[in-house]
């Protein structure tokens, strides 16, 4: 269960992050409200998932698939389109993010 809680934890995390901006500093009722589940939802799961996981593993795949989804929620949502910097630097945390899984003896197999 472990890898659905963060899963879900993720999902929840880029909803918020998502309508953090929609709200528009917190001017626009329904996206605020969503920003603030969507967060303790988030924050509740990655409690669960840190039980079993380190907090460096846990994070650093709630950050880097974190970061993706929103940047894809960017281009598909709100139009907004990276450079080449930017999709190479993701292209690295995504590495990062691989490698800690797939090599890290921290990592709960």
């Amino acid at each position: 269960m472990t890898f659905v809680y963060l899963v879900l934890a993720i999902v929840a995390e880029v909803i918020a992050t998502s309508a953090l901006k929609s709200s528009m500093g917190f001017t626009r009722p329904i996206p605020s409200i969503m920003v603030v589940v969507g967060y303790g939802v988030a924050f509740y799961l990655l409690s669960l998932v840190l039980r079993t996981l380190p907090v460096g593993i846990a994070y650093a795949i709630w950050a880097g698939l974190g970061i993706v989804l929103v940047t894809l929620v960017g281009i598909v949502v709100f139009g907004e389109k990276p450079d080449l910097p930017a999709v190479i630097g993701i292209s690295l945390i995504v590495a990062g993010v691989v490698i800690l899984q797939v090599f890290s003896k921290m990592n709960v197999h």
